[in-house]
């Protein structure tokens, strides 16, 4: 459900939820990286919304990514113009309007030269029930960085280059920190994916395992059993990400300390040591993450019951039943050099080894 704030509400600074302590840092930003955005698509759009009188920033992980250097795969814009403010503007400009099942949540996406811009009203969260929200539209940048899930998510970018930062995100992501936004138990219970995110961005943005704040694990092992509430599927995209990051080993531990397996589909008595030699035999290839994940398996059946839970694809339950079943013979033997040379396609991803190269690395998977 979507309203519109009235004005009023605004200038007393009150939207029915408690404002965080109000603090904006703003640098300029000038890099390459940055400047190869403005396509002419892009450059057309924010013509529009200047002409208009409604402010158009880059949002979320786009800013995350071009202050790290890294050229965003995606781009997501925020906006103060509402829905119907924009289809307004791009039905007067003649702009194409496609995939309207956005709209509900504030997203409008426009098609100009050949390129898709995915646009959304700034919002306020006013109802959360652990998975889904009811918000409101605003015009206060702030109040939609706060309904954010970590501060390096949760800035924005102007076009000509203003960072606006409003919870020491850039701080945390030149210290390598990942933090929630205000409490992380209250960021954790707007939406309880943001525990597996947490993790997904731990193994993405810090250089060690171990740099935790305290306060953030104690708030995920309290609040571990609101998974059980998520969908499997949203769980599975997750997960995928968090094996395929860095500190995986670590990651999946932790998992496990703070009880957080039981309610994504993990055996509740894995085989730790098990994925413990597999993760270090994998470092520096690019295995598929059902190659890692079913060395916690011990037995088949707990390939179904993951399956059951996080619904993953055909394949992949093939490649656990298949792992789990013939571990013990795929294990390297003493005389040979590349044992599993017939099954490299079946477990790594070949995409993505030697970056290029044509190379596959003989090294083997327990």
């Amino acid at each position: 459900m979507l309203r519109c704030l009235h004005p009023w509400w605004l200038s007393r600074g009150w939207t029915g939820l408690p404002l965080l302590k109000r603090h904006l840092f703003t640098m300029k930003l000038q890099s390459p990286e940055f400047q190869s955005l403005f396509t002419e698509g892009l450059k057309s759009l924010t013509e529009l919304f200047v002409k208009e009188n409604h402010e158009l920033r880059i949002a979320g992980g786009a800013v995350r990514d071009l202050l790290n250097g890294v050229q965003p795969q995606d781009v997501d814009f925020a906006t103060t113009a509402t829905p119907e403010q924009m289809k307004g503007m791009f039905q007067a400009a003649g702009i194409r309007m496609i995939n309207n099942k956005g709209e509900k949540h504030g997203t409008v996406t426009a098609r100009l030269d050949k390129e898709n811009f995915e646009i959304t009203t700034l919002r306020v969260d006013v109802v959360t029930d652990g998975r889904h929200a009811e918000v409101e539209f605003t015009t206060d940048w702030q109040r939609d960085a706060e309904r954010r899930d970590l501060t390096i998510n949760s800035m924005f970018l102007g076009f000509d280059g203003t960072l606006y930062d409003y919870f020491n995100g850039y701080e945390d992501l030149k210290n390598k920190k990942v933090r929630f936004v205000g409490h992380a138990k209250k960021r954790i219970q707007e939406d309880y994916l943001r525990i597996l995110r947490y993790f997904r961005f731990y193994g993405r943005i810090v250089d060690s395992p171990g740099d935790h704040d305290p306060e953030t694990l104690e708030a995920i092992a309290e609040n571990a059993r609101g998974l059980a509430g998520i969908s499997g599927e949203r769980i599975w995209v997750e997960l995928k990400k968090i094996l395929l990051g860095n500190h995986v080993n670590h990651l999946i531990h932790l998992i496990y300390d703070l009880d957080v397996a039981p309610y994504i589909g993990l055996p509740p008595n894995a085989s730790l040591e098990e994925f413990d030699k597999v993760s270090q035999n994998v470092e520096g290839f690019s295995p598929k993450p059902m190659t890692l994940l079913a060395s916690l398996f011990k037995v088949q059946d707990d390939v179904t019951k993951l399956d059951l839970r996080l619904k993953i694809s055909k394949e992949e339950k093939n490649l656990g039943l298949f792992l789990v079943k013939y571990r013990k013979d795929l294990t390297k033997a003493a005389d040979s050099s590349e044992p599993l040379k017939p099954y490299q396609d079946f477990i790594i991803d070949v995409s993505m080894c030697g970056r290029g190269q044509g190379m596959v690395p003989s090294r083997t998977y327990p």
